[in-house]
């Protein structure tokens, strides 16, 4: 690597190209930004002549189809300042030519700014223009440069950009322009191909990371090492497409990577969105400048990131784009979850499209459901990671239900009596999912489907603490406690496009007005528009009908019960495979009592799994009967069963059902029995025979 600092014309003169790879991003300068250089020029031009002022540095590396006379550079850094510079000189230059100003000997002409700053004139084709940018950035600045007809989709900002300086240029005196040109300083930086790391290099010119995203990270990391040529193939083949997926989301590109990579290590660990380019660089180490190993991985980019993108980012409007649709309106998007499931049906195939539709379906009764009784949100993140993890790739469809079962308590899927009860008696209105619950009573099922789009929620009752007289009637003399009850739940809420029509009027305006209740097209406001009276009563039977038409749409989870007991026993053997009875510390007298109970147990109960936890001994056939935990002089057994259980008084046995802890021991409750020899093993086992017979 060579760094030194030169003048700005010193690096662009001479036979030479620069060539924004395409890895880079597009150009991206402000106005804001021209005019400060612009500032920036006119001062130093002023200033002594010996004078001149750092802008940056230029980092550049030379491709492998240079020839003599005639060099190529990928430019690596540096790109919005050598563009914003060349828009400069080509504004200067069609300024000069179109106003036919003179100046001194030494000043800019058109003929100079051409072959100095802009053309290679001894070059034809694509090597005659000194600056080769990105895709439609290049069209737009080629068509300029040549003062050719411009792209049918030109670039905004480099036209934008080149209008400001030609704006600029009219009050501005050319020399002096020019001469702040030529003042500009940058440090120059060459690499040595096979020798400099240009990508560690560029990481560390950016290691602030203010306005490089995860995305940006990662396709330089993907393509700066390899060659021009194969940089171009492999990301017009497969990076470009894969942008393309996430339309412009940085946000959701950033949660597929972190995701994807989840997957693929079979971790419930997901990457905060600041480190999730760490993450992947340290995944993929070892891939260098192997083009086929790179191919192979943007090939399975391309492959997760449709998947992800049909659910995070949407389209369509099949049977399944509309699944995804109501599912990613909750908010809480099981991306993962999704990710998982349609590599089971793409890839395997088996899950079925039907089933994955399913599938989706349940995750919305899931979140939905929870979402009304007031669940806690918080850790879903983690949960789905952890779900996603259990999908079984035989049984998918199975096994994401015996994984809903199986939630532990704050993620437990609720039940259709606690779910009727939300619904019912629970300030719907204020839930994020109140417009999504009343939109689905509306449009589910129904093969004429109301646009919903322009329509808001309606309180019959209004809001208004101070009611019309006739709703006051109407309510009777507790009318105030009535509106506080009934105001925000479900039998009182409806959808309207005439929202401020309806206002706080009188129940029977609000039904026969224009647009009122009983001209309205809209479903739900059928059963209110044959009502002639608006009270609790009213409220509270609509109230049951909606709840009833909400379990039809949000189904219970019906899981196989088979099914989660093979869960349940795999991941038992899975957790006694992961750790090993010599980690768990003991005394040379535990040890030895320990042993002969161990031998005793497997041949008592031959299917037994014993699963090590951090400082004890657990035992499962397939639910959990005995923990065995080392004590300094002896064994103490936490055995589950009822001690009322125990067939005979014994010394041995303690009730530990009154016991708020237990000394490292990951059960609580149950029987205690305290082992100190193996004379007592016989009677110890006895007990623990009564708890085994109970699972």
């Amino acid at each position: 690597m060579n760094a030194v600092q030169r003048f700005f014309p010193k690096i662009i003169n001479g036979a030479s190209q620069f060539i924004i790879p395409v890895f880079q991003r597009d150009y991206s300068w402000s106005e804001e930004n021209c005019r400060q250089l612009w500032a920036d020029l006119l001062a130093i031009a002023d200033a002594g002549p010996d004078r001149g002022h750092f802008i940056g540095s230029v980092v550049y590396i030379q491709t492998g189809d240079s020839s003599a006379g005639f060099t190529r550079w990928l430019l690596i850094d540096g790109q919005q300042r050598v563009t914003t510079l060349t828009l400069l000189l080509t504004a200067l230059r069609d300024h000069i030519r179109e106003t036919g100003w003179q100046g001194s000997d030494d000043g800019p002409t058109v003929k100079r700014i051409d072959a100095y700053f802009l053309r290679n004139l001894q070059e034809e084709g694509e090597r005659e223009i000194k600056l080769k940018l990105r895709r439609h950035d290049d069209a737009t600045l080629q068509a300029l440069i040549s003062r050719q007809v411009e792209p049918a989709n030109p670039s905004a900002r480099i036209r934008d950009n080149y209008d400001l300086f030609r704006e600029l240029l009219e009050d501005a005196d050319p020399e002096r322009v020019y001469r702040g040109l030529n003042r500009l300083l940058l440090v120059d930086v060459t690499l040595d191909r096979g020798i400099d790391d240009p990508q560690l290099i560029f990481e560390s010119l950016n290691s602030t990371g203010v306005d490089l995203s995860p995305s940006d990270l990662i396709r330089n990391f993907i393509l700066m090492r390899l060659p021009e040529k194969e940089q171009t193939r492999l990301y017009e083949t497969y990076w470009s497409r894969i942008e393309e997926l996430f339309r412009g989301s940085e946000r959701v590109f950033d949660n597929f990577i972190r995701d994807y990579l989840a997957l693929r290590s079979h971790s419930t660990k997901l990457e905060r969105s600041d480190r999730v380019y760490d993450a992947f660089r340290r995944t993929f180490a070892g891939i260098g400048e192997d083009v086929e190993a790179l191919e192979q991985l943007l090939i399975e980019l391309l492959r997760r990131g449709r998947q992800y993108a049909a659910f995070a980012v949407g389209g369509g409007n099949d049977e399944r784009a509309r699944a995804f649709a109501s599912l990613r309106r909750l908010g809480d998007v099981p991306a993962i979850l999704i990710m998982r499931l349609l590599e089971a049906h793409e890839t395997s195939g088996s899950l079925t499209e039907a089933e994955l539709i399913e599938a989706v379906n349940l995750l919305e009764s899931y979140l939905l459901r929870r979402a009304v009784i007031g669940a806690q949100t918080r850790g879903y993140g983690l949960e789905f990671a952890k779900l996603a993890q259990r999908i079984d790739e035989n049984r998918p469809l199975a096994s994401l239900k015996a994984s809903l079962a199986r939630m532990p308590g704050s993620y437990v899927f609720p039940s259709d009596d606690h779910f009727r009860s939300a619904l019912e008696e629970a300030d719907i209105y204020q839930k994020r999912v109140c417009f999504h619950l009343l939109e689905a009573l509306e449009n589910r099922g129904s093969k004429e489907v109301s646009d919903t789009s322009k329509y808001t929620i309606e309180h019959v009752m209004p809001q208004n603490e101070k009611l019309a007289e006739a709703w006051r009637e109407m309510l009777g003399s507790n009318w105030q406690q009535i509106q506080k009850t009934w105001l925000h739940r479900l039998g009182n809420l409806t959808l309207t496009g005439y929202n401020s029509t309806y206002s706080d009027r009188p129940f029977e305006e609000k039904k026969t007005i224009k647009g009122g209740f009983e001209q309205s097209s809209v479903r739900l406001n059928q059963d209110i528009r044959d009502e002639s009276r608006w009270t609790q009563e009213e409220m509270k039977v609509r109230g049951k009908r909606l709840a009833s038409r909400a379990l039809k749409i949000w189904p219970p989870l019906e899981a196989d019960e088979a099914v989660i007991r093979a869960m349940e026993i795999e991941e038992l053997k899975a957790k006694a495979r992961r750790r090993n009875i010599s980690q768990v510390q003991m005394s040379s007298d535990a040890a030895n009592l320990f042993e002969t109970l161990r031998a005793q147990l497997h041949a008592a109960f031959p299917d037994v799994i014993e699963a090590v936890e951090r400082k004890s001994i657990s035992y499962h056939d397939p639910e959990f009967f005995l923990e065995v935990i080392p004590r300094k002089r002896g064994l103490l057994l936490v055995v589950d069963l009822d001690f009322n259980e125990v067939d005979a008084e014994d010394d041995l046995a303690e009730d530990a059902s009154d016991r708020s802890f237990v000394m490292h021991a990951s059960h609580q409750g149950g029987v205690l029995v305290h082992l100190r020899s193996t004379e007592q093993i016989d009677r110890a086992l006895a007990i623990v025979a009564q708890a085994h017979a109970l699972t």
